[in-house]
């Protein structure tokens, strides 16, 4: 019996500090992530004509929708760059959505996946963001 205590003592230890500490994403963190549009294997580059965007949403690994107030942080990306920067977040779950317009097939594409950013993270990562038409 003292061994089945001590046994289920150290389980519950293992697992409460193994857990997570990544729970409350949002800002005021030292991680970049460099988010680059590729329509398939295409960068979208930003023009002052059409800029692409990024959509950032906090703590969730679920798909917001396109309609920027459902999202925590929106970003212009500059012209003739083929990536948005986007700064001072903590470890945790984002969803990252982005805009652009691909001139090779003259239309706007749009994309997102989730990303979860670990507490042993580079200070900066960089992430390809699939679009499409």
């Amino acid at each position: 019996m003292k061994y089945l205590m001590l046994f289920s003592i150290l389980i519950i230890t293992f697992f409460t500090s193994c857990k997570d500490k990544c729970n409350e994403a949002g800002t005021g963190g030292s991680i970049t992530i460099v988010a680059f549009p590729m329509h398939h294997s295409t960068p979208i580059i930003s023009s002052d004509t059409y800029p692409d965007s990024v959509f950032v949403k906090f703590n969730t690994q679920d798909f917001p929708g396109t309609t920027a107030s459902s999202y925590n942080m929106v970003l212009e990306g500059e012209a003739g760059e083929d990536h948005i920067h986007i700064e001072n977040l903590k470890c945790g779950d984002y969803f990252i959505y982005m805009t652009g317009f691909d001139i090779t097939i003259n239309q706007r594409v749009t994309g997102g996946i989730p990303y979860h950013v670990d507490e042993n993270a580079p200070s900066e990562i960089d992430l390809n963001i699939p679009v499409t038409e």
